[in-house]
């Protein structure tokens, strides 16, 4: 459905003035699918991305910095969101053993398999949302956003 149509405004002042509306409606309309599909694990889209990076270092463990500088959103508290899956069990905080003031996260057992669990349905589910698009059009969209950032 055309952006117009979505959010029912049929003017823009300009294309790019359209094309910021659409990527942000479009990052929106997502993260809605990523949150219905996470929803069911209990996880939150930020706690996923830390799962998934922890996952992408195992068996290295990355302190709360590293993860920060790595989150898809800048914005998130990491500290808060490493402490609530250390309570679920998804991960483990232990003192750096060269610098004592570092904390290292690693990712358990339990997470991973969370992680595996996830990502399978939230695979699916994407391809199913963006199954509209066909594989080269997916990799033409991919490298015009990388290109809209520089």
């Amino acid at each position: 459905m055309r952006l117009e149509e979505e959010i029912q405004q049929s003017k823009f002042k300009d294309q790019y003035h359209k094309l910021g509306v659409n990527v942000i409606y479009s990052a929106s309309w997502i993260s809605a699918v990523n949150l219905k599909v996470l929803k069911q694990f209990n996880l939150s889209i930020q706690q996923f991305n830390i799962l998934r990076i922890l996952k992408g270092r195992h068996p290295e463990p990355a302190t709360v910095k590293l993860l920060t500088e790595r989150m898809i959103d800048k914005m998130s508290n990491a500290s808060r969101l490493v402490e609530k899956l250390k309570q679920k069990g998804f991960v483990e905080r232990t003192s750096c053993p060269k610098d004592r003031r570092q904390v290292d996260i690693a990712i358990t057992e339990k997470g991973i398999d969370i992680v595996d669990q996830s990502s399978k349905f939230l695979e699916k589910e994407l391809k199913s949302t963006l199954g509209n698009l066909t594989k080269s059009e997916a990799q033409q969209l991919n490298d015009l956003l990388d290109k809209m950032r520089g």
